[in-house]
């Protein structure tokens, strides 16, 4: 598949003090038939993460039409998984409510931070979110050691699939830890209690230190996801090594085959995402396939947007991607 880019939508200016800086990990819902409301984690001058949103025009994204004035929900309580950074993930709509699967910052000693996967719910269309519990509903375990992060919820048949990174191990590289992460698979009946089997969707090849951010779009015969994937060492400031956008296919959701060079999106020559795409959230407006993404900085350059090419024969849009999120039931 190819992409076409269409530009930058959104960088923060630092307009309020908990808005200082990054554009992190879009999360993207439709608000009626010509408008979207973008979710994105934002960073305060202590660097510290919260999630809060924007709403854009549906048919031009870098139309944006509104600019949330607050975050939707606040950093956890002091000693929390999550009292260092609240990162929005992915929200699932679900008997009347908003399911914000988020990832939970806890900084640390010995490594620079623990992630683990918190939920919150809004029952207000999803201006204000409320914790779940104060603590994570997925988080290191006897199995799962190291970290847990970067869900992706889906409702397929009355259960609850997600698709998230688990850390591998931390390793010593030019004097700091790094941490190294594939993707896994668990299944919930209620999208609280998740059964953890240690299912690999898909894991790092030999030159690779992570794989995170999945996103999954079922279709009728096939899952698709789109994902990041980043060297071991000097990924933040070697552009050689920092993250790029991969692509992957399955028949059930559980066993993938990887084609990264079929993501069809690599870094530009100059600008915004001259050296890094990450983070990539996909979704279909009308005939149209959408990408939105992070650039530099993991963020801290803000978030764009590309559209399918829709001359590409690997695009048909009679047979587009439907993404469910919903409970049918």
């Amino acid at each position: 598949m190819r992409w076409i880019k269409q530009g930058l939508i959104f960088a923060p200016d630092a307009r309020y003090e908990w808005m200082a800086s990054h554009a992190q990990l879009p999360v993207v819902e439709a608000i009626g038939d010509e408008r979207l409301r973008i979710y994105f984690g934002t960073r305060d001058s202590r660097n510290r993460t919260v999630p809060t949103f924007i709403e854009v025009a549906a048919a031009e994204p870098r139309n944006v039409l509104y600019v949330h004035d607050k975050p939707v929900l606040g950093l956890g309580e002091l000693g929390c998984f999550d009292d260092s950074g609240v990162i929005p993930a992915w929200i699932v709509n679900h008997a009347g409510r908003k399911y914000l699967y988020y990832i939970g910052v806890n900084t640390g000693v010995t490594i620079p931070y623990r992630y683990s996967i918190g939920l919150a719910v809004s029952s207000d269309g999803g201006l204000i979110f409320c914790r779940a519990f104060a603590g994570p509903i997925v988080d290191r375990a006897a199995e799962e050691p190291h970290l847990c992060t970067s869900p992706c919820v889906l409702i397929e048949n009355r259960t609850w699939k997600m698709w998230y990174a688990a850390g591998l191990k931390w390793e010593v590289l030019d004097g700091k830890p790094e941490p190294f992460y594939n993707i896994r698979y668990s299944e919930s009946a209620d999208g609280v209690h998740w059964r953890r089997p240690g299912l690999v969707a898909l894991d790092l090849m030999p030159d690779e230190g992570g794989i995170g951010r999945p996103c999954v779009v079922p279709g009728p015969g096939l899952y698709r996801m789109w994902f990041s994937f980043r060297g071991p060492r000097d990924y933040r400031t070697n552009k050689a090594n920092s993250y790029r956008i991969g692509y992957a296919e399955s028949g059930d959701g559980i066993a993938w085959t990887r084609t990264s060079e079929a993501a069809g999106i690599d870094v530009s020559e100059v600008g915004w995402d001259s050296e890094m795409v990450a983070y990539p959230y996909v979704y279909q407006h009308r005939e149209r396939l959408y990408m939105v993404y992070n650039g530099n900085g993991f963020g801290k350059s803000g978030f764009g947007f590309a559209v399918a090419d829709p001359a590409d024969p690997t695009w048909a849009a009679s047979e587009g991607p439907t993404r469910q999120t919903r409970d049918p039931n």
